[in-house]
């Protein structure tokens, strides 16, 4: 049996949430600090060398601000500074940078509580979780019992609700899929798979478009974000289902690289961020790796414009924007009339099994889906 990480978001009972955002702001003052402190490290004067960049690495911060509880008072144990540092540290090596965002506290730019800690500060007890000495009521709808809990942190959404997070180890079999798929993702319809299966697009924002303008026009602000949330669990109660029947099916996934951060940009903008098509990938990369499957981006160059059983790019194929509206075309070459979406999809599975066979992935199961 294969093991996999995975993490659990359980809600934390309200009662809580005045001590977690006091804790919240004293995350914040430390994440701050080691901020300040990073930059200022960043460049030091260097003799006969004028200012030279010198990363600051965890240990740094660690040793400078280990007094940083007692000079400010602050009720978090050391090893929540050190989580916080952590992360810190880890940031910035992801973002390749000294200076990270500052985390303010309040007004219109307050950043949402997060409170991290590692394996060894929580512990469950009686149904509680432990934490710095004090005891959280849960909606435990895991039975986070029958788990180890690993690292993670306390986390707070946009309508003040708080939650524990927490890494733990599950148990997966592997995908009994032994056929590959090509999904080519798109606006009419959210995906449809070379096979022919269509996920068809949730309308989401449009169904609660209404009730929104409503409480955005009566000044109702919990309601608005009420209704937002409702917005986004729906779309990712959507995008989970699709993404899991997709790993459970098959073996090998190959998804068009198209881009989301580029359209945005356009008049397609809603209806890009309505559909979901960064979740979908994400969702479809971690299941995959969980479940022995292979995944994929393949470039979706000329896809649409190409004919999936002769290779030709016709005359009649839908080309630029003005060929959007068309939905089906007839190859000039050899005579076979396509759907427009079908056809990407079969497409981009081709150029999934070029990749496979030029060496990417190689793993006697990839192969075997890959030939099926």
């Amino acid at each position: 049996m294969v093991t996999t990480l995975k993490t659990l978001k359980v809600r934390v009972k309200d009662k809580h949430a005045k001590g977690l955002s006091q804790w919240a702001f004293e995350v914040n003052q430390v994440w701050n600090a080691a901020n300040e402190q990073s930059a200022e490290f960043s460049r030091v004067p260097t003799p006969g060398f004028g200012y030279m960049n010198c990363g600051t690495t965890e240990y740094d911060l660690n040793t400078e601000l280990k007094g940083i509880r007692k000079e400010r008072g602050l009720s978090i144990g050391a090893a929540t500074v050190q989580s916080v540092i952590a992360q810190h540290a880890k940031s910035r090596r992801q973002f390749e940078t000294n200076k990270l965002q500052w985390r303010s506290s309040s007004g219109s730019q307050r950043a949402l509580g997060w409170i991290p800690f590692k394996t060894a500060g929580v512990k469950l007890v009686n149904g509680q979780i432990r934490f710095c000495g004090k005891l959280f009521g849960l909606w435990d709808s895991y039975g986070l019992s029958q788990y180890k809990l690993g690292t993670g942190s306390f986390s707070e959404d946009a309508r003040g609700r708080w939650y524990f997070n927490t890494t733990v180890k599950v148990e997966v079999k592997p995908s009994a899929g032994r056929k590959s798929v090509g999904i080519d993702l798109g606006l009419k319809t959210a995906a449809i798979c070379s096979d022919g299966f269509v996920f068809e697009r949730r309308r989401i924002t449009d169904e609660f478009a209404q009730q929104l303008a409503t409480a955005q026009r009566a000044n109702k602000a919990q309601h608005v974000k009420a209704i937002h949330a409702r917005i986004k669990n729906s779309r990712q109660d959507a995008i989970h289902k699709f993404t899991t029947s997709m790993v459970d099916k098959y073996g090998a996934i190959f998804v068009g690289d198209v881009s989301s951060k580029k359209l945005v940009k356009t008049r397609m903008a809603k209806s890009v961020l309505d559909v979901g098509w960064h979740s979908m990938k994400v969702q479809l990369k971690y299941k995959a790796m969980a479940r022995s499957v292979v995944f994929e981006e393949v470039n979706e160059k000329y896809t649409t414009q190409m004919c999936s059983c002769c290779g030709e790019i016709s005359a009649n194929s839908p080309k630029g924007r003005a060929g959007l509206r068309i939905r089906e075309w007839t190859c000039a070459r050899c005579g076979v009339t396509h759907d427009r979406d079908i056809n990407a999809a079969k497409n981009i599975l081709a150029l999934g099994h070029e990749r496979l066979v030029a060496g990417i992935l190689v793993s006697s199961r990839a192969c075997t889906a890959a030939a099926g």
